[in-house]
């Protein structure tokens, strides 16, 4: 992480209203760059952005949808942004299956505004679009998917985001690249931390129900995951965004940032891990019947760890405790732009001791 680089960039930065984009928000801010945010109003109550004072960080925040074109155009050009940092998305796999049109809208056709709003914008020179582990066609096997491994997807979110590869790929190759601007997409795992309030989560569920009082119910205790705390793959995405901007086509294309392949548990093994440091935390199965999810996924990350210098910071069990301190520090009433400023010094700081 270079911090000097982003003193002074201007980012336009979508989904910032969101988990994943309010705490990049934060960092970029504390880095000291200009961030310019494009996003739908908070998505849960509470949220990151309101929790931690995010608007009084921003120097631009515009209450838009992905899926209006003419409004993102607009906000882009009025930023003038050096960087694009895409994370707006319909994020969740359940509520695909409810909502497969919204779904595919906000990520395959955000994704197409987006770009056309970059080849609107001269300023933009290097862009990351956020996608997800999930894009690979899963075949249930153990090995760790890389980059070069087919995208697919057997629910609506999970092809969306497949999609949505398949037009930055193509965009890339016939606009963006002729035109100077350097273009990559990041796959990131299944991530945790403080301030994610949403449904059907499996940590936000289990603190749901321990404030509650409640015995949390999981629905695939085997399903496996390459769990990682949301500072990770942050992490990675603005070390690729860096790398896109001053050194260029070598690194656009697309990129994995996952967690060790010993931080890819079970689910069950997850839910132990946080009953074993919580007091009377319970959980127990689901026995209704539920949608199609993967068993098993895993990412490489090798190339990232070769080419770009990124390796994971924090162990799972790490991740864990800062999750809970995070979600402590906010039921007691702290300061929870300091707290997690805290912790973002934190995570540097591992990763100049690594």
């Amino acid at each position: 992480m270079n911090r000097e680089f982003w003193r002074g960039k201007r980012v336009f930065l979508t989904g910032h209203t969101g988990f994943k984009g309010g705490w990049l928000a934060l960092w970029l801010a504390d880095m000291g760059a200009e961030v310019h945010g494009y996003a739908l109003t908070p998505p849960t109550e509470p949220n990151l952005f309101s929790v931690a004072n995010l608007q009084d960080r921003l120097v631009g925040s515009t209450i838009a949808d992905i899926r209006d074109a003419t409004a993102l155009t607009q906000a882009m050009q009025a930023a003038k942004p050096d960087i694009v940092l895409h994370l707006a998305a319909q994020p969740l796999v359940r509520y695909s299956y409810v909502a497969p049109v919204e779904t595919y809208a906000v990520n395959v056709m955000g994704t197409v505004n987006l770009l056309e709003a970059v080849r609107q914008t001269p300023s933009v020179k290097a862009v990351v679009n956020v996608t997800t582990d999930k894009c690979y066609e899963n075949r249930e096997w153990v090995w760790p998917y890389r980059e070069n491994e087919a995208m697919g997807g057997f629910d609506p979110y999970s092809s969306s985001k497949a999609c949505s590869e398949l037009v930055t790929a193509a965009y890339r190759r016939s606009y963006l690249e002729p035109a100077g601007v350097h273009l990559a997409s990041g796959r990131a795992g299944n991530v945790i931390g403080g301030g994610d309030w949403a449904l059907d989560r499996l940590v936000p569920d289990f603190l749901r129900a321990l404030d509650a009082g409640q015995t949390l119910a999981i629905r695939s205790p085997l399903a496996t995951r390459p769990w990682q705390h949301v500072l990770e793959p942050l992490a990675g995405y603005l070390m690729l965004a860096e790398r896109l901007f001053t050194e260029g086509l070598d690194f656009a294309e697309a990129w994995n940032f996952g967690p060790e392949e010993a931080d890819a548990k079970p689910v069950q093994w997850i839910v132990e891990y946080l009953c074993s440091q919580v007091p009377d935390a319970a959980w127990q199965c689901d026995a209704a019947p539920q949608p199609h999810e993967a068993n098993m996924l895993k990412l490489d990350s090798s190339k990232a760890k070769a080419q770009l210098g990124w390796r994971p910071r924090w162990s799972l069990q790490t991740a864990l405790g800062m999750t809970l301190a995070w979600h402590q520090a906010w039921k007691q009433g702290s300061d929870m732009a300091a707290v997690s400023a805290q912790q973002i010094q934190a995570y540097e700081a591992a990763a100049i001791q690594a």
